[in-house]
């Protein structure tokens, strides 16, 4: 590793002492590796040393296979099925009861009364009892005063009042007491009333902590507004993990290949998930009817390459061998599992629907690579090592779903992948070289300034710090104007004592700030250092405009399909990042084209994001004197009325030479 900053003796002695202390001493001012008597050094601010961040929740939740109709006999069985199918010792530690548990009664006081003919002994009796098989128990609630088992009865009755608003800090005091480890936090009730979700959510989590204050006992926080709220942008920090679409499967319905692309789509948002935080695409559906032994072990491959939460849906005291070898399978557990927590990222898509994720590793020049088919015909691919951040050494490749070595390959290697499925790997390679840039500050929050990058992209950042208490501490990471996430940071043994964890985040080309600040109310860690590396198969081009020298921005982040394409400050976000694939597209966020709204050749067509089609209508000449048209229309990219402000709408019209008409790809 290169260091931008040589760190000069300083460690939290305060700068001033040390100074008097070398002037005394007559000495110059020494490289960290020296020893100079009396003083003792700061343990290297640079540390290589990760240090693991609690893994996705692993277990099995009710809903998928028994909707509402759950009782303490369901629950039993599926718990013990858990333990002897050999799925509690590969890692599936939960066993989350879903809707229906609970069929809308209070007493005077507010408190929860359950039916016991279904509960005998209560809940807590039900949690006892996973608990006294070594495994965890979840619980499920809605943000709002109904639940979703009132406005979606299925299976039983429409169930009145089994929301928790109005009883958040009662209510997950009460699932506490009882000994619930997690709960799941529906949307159904706060959809209906029209409630804000980040607001409401931040409630919650508020509300767990008052909660645990009083018990001692904390809940894992699922949140389950489905991505509405573009939950990618807040949640992290306030939730453990956080649904990004709406179910993979609904009630009654059978299961989907389509379905499960269009969860793992939605759920990639690599900023978001790191140190513990998760994105959420939704319970299981490998091993439940209508899907065969290469779709479930695809649907395994796509929710591990993610790094997402394993909830099997399935029945699991009915289920085959085969499905349970999959659901079991070590090697791609492990993937998912891995201690750095972070997610895959698409690297390359060289022919249309063909496409390549990497996910970054614990250890150095370790990825998981899942090439992913999603042709209706058989397919040669390529993984090449330089997308994934490696170097071209040669490199050892395993295949996960057989348990075998495929051999050493330079640059890149190549295979067969079957029809609409994927092939799951593990590399070990070369890393490729980063860029290090060390704190000189005193500050235990500081701001990293002139972060540079050759491209725009997703980088690979591996934060240096120390926690000497003995609870996990956080700190936001602010990338220029982009949004803040919150970082967790584990204790480290000691204040002196130095070790990392990574998140990813996206850069813009050149010089980028990078900031950290404590979060309110609490002690934040001693950062120190950040090494930078690029995952060159994110790579891409911002858009700025000529007249605003703005970007072309989806705004908040948003992915959904139609959303028009506006002017905003650059900031280097991911909704800023285009890749001019030789197609002629440009890719935002791995799967949306930049679109002419409905094949439009007019003037004033709006320019939106669209899921990609291949369709000339999503198709783009950069021209040399600036200007952006649009391959159907010949028209060009244009702020409309030729305004300057964030927030200006973009669409389509007649090439006029005008500034507000010209881009630069940065």
């Amino acid at each position: 590793m290169s260091s931008v900053f040589t760190r000069r003796w300083a460690g939290r002695i305060t700068a001033r002492v040390l100074a008097l202390s070398l002037a005394l001493a007559g000495l110059a001012v020494l490289d960290r590796h020296e020893s100079p008597a009396p003083l003792t050094a700061e343990p290297a601010a640079v540390s290589t040393t990760l240090t693991g961040v609690t893994p996705p929740p692993m277990g099995w939740a009710s809903w998928n296979s028994f909707a509402s109709s759950i009782d303490h006999n369901v629950v039993k069985q599926q718990t013990d099925a858990l333990v002897s199918s050999g799925m509690a010792a590969a890692g599936y530690k939960y066993v989350n009861l879903d809707d229906g548990w609970w069929q809308g009664e209070r007493d005077a006081n507010g408190n929860i009364v359950v039916d016991e003919t279904l509960w005998p002994g209560g809940m807590k009796a039900i949690a006892d009892y996973i608990h006294s098989k070594g495994l965890k128990a979840g619980i499920y609630t809605d943000a709002g005063k109904q639940g979703c088992g009132y406005y979606f009865p299925t299976t039983r009755p429409a169930a009145p009042n089994t929301g928790m608003e109005g009883h958040y800090q009662q209510d997950l005091e009460t699932f506490q007491r009882w000994g619930f480890d997690y709960v799941k936090i529906d949307w159904c009730g706060g959809q209906a009333e029209g409630l804000d979700q980040e607001a409401t959510y931040k409630a919650i989590a508020a509300a767990n902590e008052a909660a645990t204050a009083v018990t001692g006992h904390k809940l894992v926080l699922s949140f389950c507004e489905w991505g509405s709220g573009l939950s990618w942008n807040w949640a992290t920090g306030y939730g453990d993990l956080w649904r990004t679409s709406t179910d993979v499967i609904f009630w009654g319905q059978t299961p989907t290949t389509a379905k499960m692309l269009t969860n793992f789509d939605r759920a990639l948002h690599p900023a978001a998930q790191h140190t513990g935080y998760y994105n959420d695409p939704d319970m299981l559906m490998t091993g439940m009817s209508g899907l065969t032994a290469a779709q479930n072990r695809l649907h395994m491959g796509l929710w591990a390459i993610s790094g997402a939460p394993l909830l099997a849906g399935n029945n699991l005291a009915t289920m085959s061998t085969t499905t349970r070898d999959i659901l079991t399978n070590r090697e791609m557990i492990a993937i998912d599992q891995d201690p750095r927590g972070l997610q895959g990222v698409k690297v390359a898509e060289d022919t249309r629907n063909l496409q390549v994720y990497g996910k970054v590793l614990a250890g150095t020049g370790k990825r998981a690579v899942l090439l992913l088919n999603r042709t209706s015909a058989s397919a040669s691919m390529t993984v090449r090592w330089a997308d994934l951040g490696l170097t071209s050494a040669t490199a050892s490749v395993r295949n996960v779903w057989t348990g075998t070595d495929a051999g050493s390959f330079g640059t890149g290697y190549t295979t067969t992948v079957p029809a609409g499925d994927a092939v799951l790997l593990t590399v070990s390679g070369t890393e490729a070289s980063g860029t290090t840039y060390e704190d000189t500050t005193t500050a235990t929050t500081p701001t990293f300034g002139n972060v540079t990058a050759a491209s725009a992209g997703t980088k690979l950042l591996d934060i240096t710090y120390a926690n000497g208490s003995a609870t996990v501490r956080k700190a936001t990471v602010k990338v220029n104007g982009q949004y803040a996430y919150i970082v967790s940071f584990p204790p480290t043994g000691s204040a002196t004592t130095y070790r990392t964890v990574s998140v990813l985040a996206h850069l813009a080309k050149g010089a980028n700030t990078v900031r950290f600040a404590a979060v309110s109310g609490t002690a934040a860690p001693d950062i120190d250092a950040l090494r930078v590396q690029g995952i060159p198969g994110t790579d891409g081009t911002a858009l700025v405009g000529a007249a605003s020298n703005r970007c072309v921005d989806i705004e908040k982040n948003t992915i959904t399909d139609a959303t028009q394409a506006q002017l905003w400050d650059c900031g280097g976000g991911r909704n800023q990042t285009f890749t001019h694939t030789s197609r002629g597209e440009l890719v935002v966020y791995g799967n949306k084209c930049l679109d002419a709204d409905n094949n439009g050749t007019a003037n004033g067509t709006k320019v939106i994001i669209w899921s990609c089609t291949g369709g000339t209508n999503q198709k783009w000449t950069l021209h040399s004197d600036g200007r952006l048209t649009n391959n159907l229309s010949g028209l060009c990219l244009d702020a409309s009325n030729a305004a300057t402000a964030n927030g200006t709408k973009l669409v389509l019209w007649t090439c006029n030479g005008q500034n507000n008409q010209r881009w630069t790809a940065a």
